[in-house]
């Protein structure tokens, strides 16, 4: 099972100084946060992309080439890539280019965003959402699995002969995710590729990241890719910790209460009660996170969102200190008991490689005999 971190990469106010950082700051905060991921043993970092303020991620591929040159173990991901807005021409070579650069530690998530206007700034209709991510994905799976593409659809010009370059590492595209907070028919297209399906699992209660991860399981299953407990997923959490739970609480109070998201509504108390926000000590931490397989099954990728809402990096990187000491290897630990056989592992390109290659020699034999 891997363990990471995530960020939308947002630039607030820290309400307890009233100090705004400007936006390099803040990107160079993000980087810095990944090297230190690395540092204290954790296995992936993944970035949003924005294309609006308050947020400064807008070029996802740019950050993470940054980080895999200060990087060696670390997989480099996207929290979201913008399938709806982007040109599925692009990121087939945008992210094959980042995964030669790092050596393979690549994958990302496909998402549609949390902002309305990226549609039409980038010439797209919002209300077409779903049919744009249904049929860029499509064109972006067929790009990178496909030397030479013809390609005619709705929502762009056509393709004639088009090899997108370079290809990707070793023949095997990066790993991707879907990303989802409301979207059955996003869990859908993850279970039909068999690709990985992630829960964004903040801000909502439970039972509804249940109802999604369920549509996704039983359709992954339906779609001949294994069993529902062998689907991919992934999922997220949001924590705060201080080694004292009342000190971690009297703490983030003020960043809850001004944040846009959390704030205005329920205490901190009722939202945590209600949601799956830990803050607290590592030991609450990691009592909320191993709870999460009674309600999500075994599943392979945990990435925290431990910045934003005015956290200060000093302040972040404590926290990335205490999940790598304290929380990581006490829930690698756990989650590893009990755990079925025939669950997979998180696939990595190494493992995807591999596949490849027994797919390839199963072939031969089969011809031969």
């Amino acid at each position: 099972m891997q363990f990471g971190i995530f960020t939308v990469g947002d630039v607030t106010t820290d309400p307890t100084t009233g100090r705004t950082p400007t936006e390099g700051e803040r990107i160079k905060a993000m980087t810095a946060i990944a090297v230190k991921a690395e540092e204290v043993g954790l296995d992936v970092f993944a970035t949003g992309e924005h294309h609006n303020p308050p947020f400064v991620p807008s070029s996802p591929t740019t950050m993470l080439a940054w980080i895999a040159a200060r990087t060696e173990r670390l997989i480099l991901s996207t929290s979201t890539t913008l399938i709806t807005t982007n040109d599925p021409v692009k990121i087939a070579e945008d992210y094959a280019m980042l995964q030669h650069l790092a050596d393979g530690r690549v994958d990302l998530m496909m998402g549609r965003g949390n902002t309305g206007p990226v549609y039409p700034w980038f010439g797209r209709d919002i209300r077409q959402g779903i049919p744009l991510a249904v049929e860029n994905y499509a064109l972006l799976h067929k790009l990178w699995r496909e030397d030479v593409v013809d390609w005619q659809g709705r929502f762009r010009t056509p393709l004639q002969g088009f090899t997108s370059t370079p290809r990707p590492l070793d023949g095997v595209p990066p790993f991707v995710w879907h990303g989802s907070i409301r979207s059955p028919e996003i869990a859908e297209q993850a279970a039909y590729y068999g690709d990985g399906f992630f829960a964004n699992n903040i801000f909502w209660p439970k039972e509804h990241f249940k109802k999604l991860i369920g549509i996704y399981r039983e359709r992954y299953a339906h779609y001949g890719h294994g069993t529902a407990e062998q689907a991919i997923v992934g999922l997220g959490g949001h924590v705060f910790m201080r080694r004292n739970s009342q000190d971690a609480v009297r703490e983030f109070r003020p960043f809850f209460d001004r944040s846009p998201q959390m704030g205005g509504g329920p205490s901190l108390e009722q939202y945590m009660e209600q949601t799956p926000l830990a803050v607290g000590s590592p030991q609450e931490v990691i009592e909320k996170t191993l709870a999460f397989r009674e309600s999500f099954g075994d599943y392979q990728r945990q990435l925290f969102n431990v910045d934003g809402v005015g956290v200060p990096l000093k302040t972040v990187l404590e926290q990335l200190d205490l999940l790598g000491e304290e929380v990581v290897p006490v829930l690698r630990k756990e989650f590893a008991k009990n755990r079925p056989a025939d669950v997979p592992e998180t696939p990595t390109h190494a493992s995807l490689v591999a596949d490849r290659l027994g797919r390839a020699a199963e072939a031969r034999g089969a011809a031969q005999a």
